[in-house]
């Protein structure tokens, strides 16, 4: 028996008339923020999504399953210009291919992926060096001598050997190769753009693809594979997104979801990069080396840091995709925003919602005088409009405002 459970992002929890079997299962994969018994309704669980989306079959041992499908708040075409803009920024300008067809994460993002790889595909197959190490008859290469005498003992053949193989077989193509095979595996795929993945699939002859769980080849983005950028970051995106796990209890797990706070900061901080590029100075993100302390024991990680010209950071910025209260934003994360203005010696730090209660907020703190700023970028919009929206925001932190040269409120006042 199949059971098929429709959610909303951070929507109010809702009950399903659900087995005990399911309703634990659904407890156990930690898919959902909330899976309880309704303790109003015998027979009944009540689920409510989180920050994280996509469609996920559960099975349990013998013939019971359900499938949870989590639709985003944002309209799946802007989900995936975030997603896309991340992964190539200049290449997405314009929005991405056409979805107007699809209205559902999985077929939309299928569509998208095979019409990315058909673009990156037109002049054929990339080719590049790859190094390989084999035992072979004919030397080759540079010979292995450690490997040689550890494994042949004094045998001149066969011989260790590595050499740079040029070949079609390198890691963007092997990338492309997987998201393709993991799509088709994936239920919801509709029969058209099945077929025409599938088409995309024979173009890959040659190419080993990746077994399931290991982790994807890295690559560098240069001006060779330039024309493979946007479809790269898509099938990254699609092996990071798909998942198949054994958990306790024989249950299995086998979806394909997105963190929507992952996506909401990745854009952000890759958006105002590019906004702060022609100003010189460098951006970076997920900073590691930052600590609050002086013996360096409690460690820092804004999402964007922004250094000037001589070096010194400049801006701090903080994405967080996340729900509100009801008459503003979290006070712990102007906390932790003011932790970082402290550690880095910045008078002023940037947190970015995700469309709040309004469109700006500063606050003063009391003895320090760091000002701490609350930014709400809206999601609900065109490309252009939302590009244009992290512009203004880039100039705002580039040269303030009149709000934050008046200090704003004082943080704690009444």
């Amino acid at each position: 028996m199949t059971h098929v459970v429709s959610l909303v992002e951070h929507a109010p929890a809702r009950s399903f008339p659900l087995s005990d079997a399911i309703g634990r299962a659904l407890t156990a994969s930690k898919i959902l923020e909330e899976a309880g018994p309704d303790p109003y309704a015998p027979g009944a669980w009540r689920l409510r999504a989180g920050s994280k989306i996509g469609a996920v079959a559960l099975t349990l041992p013998g013939s019971e399953s359900v499938t949870v499908r989590i639709t985003p708040k944002v309209p799946v075409a802007r989900l995936l210009f975030l997603l896309g803009y991340s992964s190539d920024p200049r290449g997405w300008r314009d929005g991405g291919v056409d979805l107007a067809e699809h209205d559902e994460l999985l077929p939309a993002l299928a569509h998208a992926v095979e019409r990315q790889i058909d673009r990156a595909l037109r002049q054929g197959l990339l080719q590049g060096y790859r190094t390989t190490e084999e035992s072979s008859q004919v030397v080759r290469g540079r010979l292995l001598e450690a490997q040689q005498v550890r494994r042949r003992f004094g045998m001149s053949l066969p011989a260790e050997v590595t050499f740079d193989e040029f070949t079609t077989d390198i890691a963007e193509n092997r990338l492309l190769c997987s998201a393709v095979d993991r799509l088709l595996r994936l239920p919801g795929v509709p029969g058209a753009v099945r077929a025409r993945l599938m088409r995309q699939r024979s173009r890959f002859v040659g190419i080993m693809p990746l077994v399931p769980g290991q982790v994807p080849p890295s690559w560098q983005p240069t001006r060779l594979n330039l024309r493979y950028h946007a479809a790269l970051g898509l099938a990254e995106a699609v092996l990071r997104g798909s998942s198949v796990e054994h958990l306790p209890g024989g249950l299995r797990m086998d979806g394909f979801l997105f963190d929507m706070n992952g996506v909401y900061e990745d854009f952000v901080c890759k958006a105002l990069r590019e906004a702060m590029r022609p100003h010189g100075g460098r951006s970076a993100l997920q900073v590691r080396s930052i600590h609050m302390d002086e013996g360096d024991s409690i460690r820092l990680r804004p999402d964007f840091v922004w250094y000037g010209d001589s070096g010194k950071p400049t801006i701090v910025a903080d994405a967080k995709y996340k729900a509100r209260k009801r008459r503003g934003f979290p006070n712990e994360d102007l906390y932790q925003m003011l932790a970082y203005c402290t550690a880095l010696g910045l008078p002023e730090g940037h947190l970015v919602y995700a469309k709040g209660n309004v469109s700006h907020a500063s606050h003063r703190v009391r003895h320090a005088g760091t000002v701490l700023h609350q930014h709400a970028i809206d999601l609900d919009q065109q490309p252009a409009g939302l590009l244009a929206e992290i512009e203004a925001l880039a100039r705002h932190m580039l040269h303030g405002s009149d709000m934050s040269s008046q200090g704003g409120h004082p943080l704690g006042a009444a």
